[in-house]
């Protein structure tokens, strides 16, 4: 249960982290609309133009708004994916309302209600009775409670509705969070799942092997090799258990911070290259035009000069360099 309750806590805390991030995207006009000005490639027609809705009212909300999230959730505002997770991961089955999934909202709730039930009947059944079954029962139903409220945050996510063909950095860096190398999948680098997938998973077996054997000269060392009524019969001492033991306990918090590496790299992909998705990486993104042209005689000081002109010369044949990088 205190495992549970930690997960809870780390999962909004992170949602409250990267909510700033969440609020404004790349495919995310809708700010500059707003206020007034639209801004596009250099030298397009969209830089300093102002917005032809004048009605626009200028969004002056930093950070989190608990007035925008309220908003959000009756239909008057827009709500970025980091605001919708955020209301989910505080009332389960906001994001379904959000999206409009109303059938969803009830499925979340007797699905978490009926595990969290059978959890606390199970484990009350241990508790008076002893036997494992009842153990194992319960965990399961904690963690079926768990997996129902995991699925409808991944579900808000997934059934976001954007008008965007590219991916939408905080829809990836969400479901990198949720379940990694889903962040990937999204933007289409479907051969990257392996390697995070496989990086967690290795990273996982390597704490799990050295907290087994840290617990294992843990024990040696409590119990000693010259106590008669242990059980234990090794060859060794307890002073060498104890060097064994602090090997592997600091092997095991390496294991850790290397979970938490790969994890937040995992993470951190997915948001870098979904921002990355659109830019232009093809093979022509520099490279030099050379055509002919007419020099219209501006300057006659490049030009034939022609008393008879207006302009003091006459038009001549050039040639024009484009540079486009």
């Amino acid at each position: 249960m205190r495992r549970l309750i930690l997960t809870l806590f780390l999962l909004l805390s992170v949602c409250c982290s990267l909510n700033a991030q969440f609020r404004s995207t790349r495919n995310d006009v809708s700010g500059q609309k707003a206020s007034g000005t639209v801004t596009g490639p250099p030298g397009s027609e969209m830089n300093n133009t102002a917005a032809k809705d004048t009605s626009a009212v200028t969004d002056t909300v930093q950070g989190f708004s608990i007035r925008r999230l309220i908003r959000g959730y009756a239909g008057r505002d827009t709500l970025t994916p980091g605001y919708m997770v955020l209301g989910s991961a505080i009332v389960p089955g906001a994001a379904q309302l959000y999206n409009k999934d109303y059938w969803k909202v009830p499925v979340v709730y007797a699905g978490m209600g009926a595990g969290i039930y059978g959890g606390i009947r199970f484990n009350k059944q241990y508790r008076e009775t002893g036997l494992d079954k009842y153990k194992y029962m319960s965990t399961a139903s904690f963690i079926a409670a768990g997996a129902f409220y995991w699925a409808q945050l991944l579900d808000g996510v997934v059934c976001y509705k954007t008008d965007f063909r590219a991916p939408v950095p905080a829809k990836s860096t969400i479901y990198s969070i949720l379940l990694p190398g889903l962040g990937q999948a999204n933007n289409g680098d479907y051969w990257k799942i392996p390697i995070w997938t496989g990086g967690l998973i290795a990273c996982g077996y390597f704490y799990h092997f050295n907290d087994m054997q840290y617990r294992r000269f843990r024990w040696i060392t409590q119990v000693g090799s010259s106590s008669s009524d242990s059980g234990y019969i090794g060859a060794i001492t307890s002073s060498q258990a104890e060097t064994y033991r602090d090997t592997y306990r600091r092997w095991r918090d390496y294991s850790i911070l290397a979970i938490i590496a790969v994890y937040a790299l995992n993470v951190i992909d997915a948001n870098v290259f979904a921002f990355m998705a659109d830019f232009d990486v093809s093979d022509n993104i520099a490279s030099l035009e050379v055509q002919p042209t007419v020099i219209q005689p501006l300057n006659p000081q490049y030009t034939w000069y022609d008393t008879s002109s207006s302009f003091g010369g006459v038009p001549a044949l050039g040639l024009n360099l484009q540079f486009t990088f």
